[in-house]
């Protein structure tokens, strides 16, 4: 390896996650902030969060999109970090079913994504554009052999399909803060819900939920990325 090549891959791998987690954080909250202003709270479409550009995003929450990826990826090779969107709680008490649609939305918004970059994998897997690796992790789960900007294309992709299925999933745990506590209130009556977002907006969940989060997706996301996978490689080939 010639001097310095390691170093630009690095800055490489870099641009590419800060690139997929960015297009990505920024769907994830405009559209919780779309859901909530078609469903009658004009909170953040007034300030400007319901919006693929990422600059209101960074401006709310700059350590979250901005210093914690970063650092994140320095010392392990990929990113996390958060955003947020404002929202009237008032009007999600008054409408606990509204509220949990508006939690829904951003989780399913990278589901979207991740479902796209599934499809542009199994068009370049058909096409021999693509190639599944000898073996696979969240960089390595299609590859070329044509080199160049090709080489660029399937990192990005690689990443993007990876990252995608972490945020869909890490953000479905049904543990407060996460958007999957707020969707419970769909399966519970108005006054239950009402009581319900009463009980997870105690600040002491927050840390206490995001630990017990962080342990329970060390055992959720790996089957579910290797299923996502499967599904993607099917009838092609099936990886264990």
């Amino acid at each position: 390896m010639e001097p310095g090549t390691f170093s630009a891959e690095i800055l490489l791998n870099g641009i590419l996650w800060y690139l997929a987690f960015v297009l990505s954080t920024t769907l994830h909250e405009a559209s919780h902030g779309f859901a909530a202003w078609r469903l009658g709270d004009r909170t953040a479409y007034d300030v400007g969060q319901v919006t693929l550009d990422p600059r209101p995003h960074f401006r709310r929450e700059p350590v979250g999109m901005i210093v914690v990826p970063i650092i994140s990826y320095l010392l392990g090779g990929w990113m996390i970090g958060w955003a947020s969107v404002p929202y009237d709680r008032e009007w999600a008490m008054s409408h606990p079913r509204r509220s949990a649609t508006m939690s829904a939305a951003g989780p399913l918004a990278n589901l979207a994504l991740a479902l796209l970059a599934g499809i542009v994998m199994r068009i370049g897997l058909g096409t021999g554009i693509f190639q599944p690796p000898e073996s696979i992790d969240a960089m390595h789960v299609v590859e070329t052999a044509a080199g160049g900007a090709m080489t660029t294309a399937s990192m990005f992709v690689n990443v993007f399909f990876s990252l995608n299925v972490l945020l869909f999933t890490f953000n479905l745990l049904p543990i407060p803060p996460l958007d999957g506590s707020g969707i419970i209130p769909w399966f519970l009556s108005e006054e239950t819900g009402r009581r319900y977002l009463a009980w997870i907006r105690n600040p002491s969940f927050a840390f206490l939920g995001l630990f017990i989060a962080w342990k329970a997706f060390d055992l959720v996301y790996p089957p579910l990325h290797l299923l996502f996978i499967n599904i993607l490689y099917f009838p092609i080939a099936q990886y264990h």
